[in-house]
């Protein structure tokens, strides 16, 4: 018996998920100055490299860990428990800035502490400098501004072969005992899983101590598989952990 194949391969494109590209866009420094009337030592925080194994870039956890640090006790100073607070996330990413913010604002809430998100009180078209927290401060009477940045930002990835699919298409021939044999294999490119370690600094400024009275670093190992979509827990885990940090440290009410 004899066959003929005829072998052809196509390739079926995957397509890369850009939920949160614009997150690496946030991996930058900002320097917070005099955002309650005063010059405040801005605080530098380091920045580590970002190694990026693919084009595509997604924030999607299917599993992770969290560690909180306590970098600054409440001051002496402070004039804690607050209760009326501006929050603020420092990103280049209006998106992200609203989506960490709102819930932040809704964890404090659940707790009985008024918030407001800067992103509420403007758009992306206006400028992020003290003059803008300023006035938002004055605005809605705030007793104390919440500011979370990027403290450092890292992501690993590791490539994943995926399986291949072939179908055959066998036909007779006009000779006896011989088949034609087409075989169609559909082979996809490889695939990145990704490992991302995220850390966010947050410093609590008493408008009336004018100056921090309090900080806070977490930072996240978040398991991304090439296979999963866009997760927003990641937000509600950071804000978690904020306002958990601030309720053991005195610095809202129970």
């Amino acid at each position: 018996m004899r066959c003929e194949v005829d072998r052809g391969v196509e390739y079926a494109a995957v397509l890369p998920n850009a939920f949160l590209l614009r997150l690496i866009n946030d991996i930058m420094r900002f320097q917070l100055q005099s955002i309650i009337g005063v010059t405040v030592t801005s605080i530098i925080f380091r920045r580590k490299a970002i190694a990026i194994l693919a084009m595509s870039f997604i924030l999607s956890s299917c599993g992770g860990s969290q560690q909180v640090t306590q970098t600054q006790k409440l001051s002496a100073a402070a004039d804690a428990p607050y209760k009326n607070v501006l929050v603020i996330f420092l990103a280049s990413s209006f998106d992200s800035r609203r989506y960490l913010e709102t819930e932040i604002v809704n964890k404090l809430a659940e707790h009985g502490t008024t918030a407001v998100r800067s992103t509420s009180m403007m758009d992306s078209r206006v400028p992020v400098t003290r003059q803008t927290f300023q006035a938002m401060v004055d605005e809605i009477g705030a007793d104390a501004v919440l500011v979370t940045q990027f403290a450092a930002f890292q992501t690993t990835g590791a490539v994943v072969d995926m399986n291949p699919q072939a179908t055959h298409n066998i036909r007779p021939t006009h000779y006896y005992n011989v088949w034609s044999v087409e075989l169609t294999e559909y082979v996809a490119p490889q695939a990145v899983d990704y490992e991302h370690e995220l850390s966010l600094a947050t410093q609590l400024y008493s408008v009336q101590a004018k100056d921090v009275v309090w900080a806070m670093e977490s930072n996240s190992n978040i398991q991304q598989a090439f296979d999963k979509g866009p997760d927003y827990s990641i937000y509600v885990d950071e804000a978690g952990a904020i306002v958990t940090q601030m309720l053991r440290g005195g610095l809202i009410v129970k």
